[in-house]
């Protein structure tokens, strides 16, 4: 398995706008008024752009690369089986199904994959980065019920899809170097955008 370099900024700064994606979601959803929403992602889109460019950011490996794909879906399948218990509407809780079971079967792929290369999926700080913003998310949703619960955790899903497929396409894909490694990623990119319109369409049917 070889170890890539490369000086393309967008390897690393997207994967760490992921994180911010995620805190931003959470807090973002947590406000009960417009203009406090309105605040918050003005706050949000700030926050990333001063994390566009940051000092010489290490470059991912593909060992590091797989711990990052694994530890994204494993944060979406648990962040799906928490909605199942607390969500209220019916569209929610089916989405949140959904979640659970399409990103365990990705990462069941991952898993094997790596073990059919005799890779070790390696910790990396856009992995821990990624763990810190679930928990962050999940306190966030844990003070919240009801319908306040269900926009929450779809506004959450939304931020997140859209950052792991921005990932996905401008960092993960690109960087990976072993062929199934990339392979595997590429596949499972569509699933990604067909999440991202559905979590859109669910969201918009529970109003403001």
């Amino acid at each position: 398995m070889s170890h890539h370099r490369t000086s393309r900024s967008s390897r690393t700064t997207l994967p760490l706008m992921l994180v911010a994606a995620l805190g931003a979601a959470a807090c973002t959803a947590a406000q009960d008024d417009a203009a406090a929403r309105a605040a918050a992602d003005s706050a949000a889109m700030a926050a990333a752009d001063t994390m566009a460019a940051p000092a010489a950011a290490p470059a991912l490996n593909d060992a590091q690369i797989a711990h990052i794909a694994v530890t994204a879906n494993a944060i979406d399948s648990s962040a799906g089986a928490y909605a199942v218990e607390h969500a209220t509407a019916a569209a929610v809780k089916d989405f949140a199904r959904t979640m659970v079971r399409d990103h365990g079967a990705v990462n069941k792929q991952a898993v094997a994959l790596a073990t059919k290369l005799n890779v070790t999926p390696e910790d990396n700080e856009v992995s821990r980065g990624l763990q810190e913003g679930a928990g962050q998310s999940r306190s966030a949703l844990e003070g919240l019920t009801g319908a306040a619960f269900d926009r929450a955790y779809m506004d959450r899903e939304i931020a997140y899809h859209q950052s792991v497929i921005d990932a996905l396409n401008q960092t993960l894909i690109p960087g990976a170097q072993n062929a199934e490694l990339k392979q595997l990623l590429t596949s499972v990119a569509p699933n990604f955008d067909a999440h991202l319109a559905r979590a859109k369409s669910v969201r918009q049917g529970l109003g403001q």
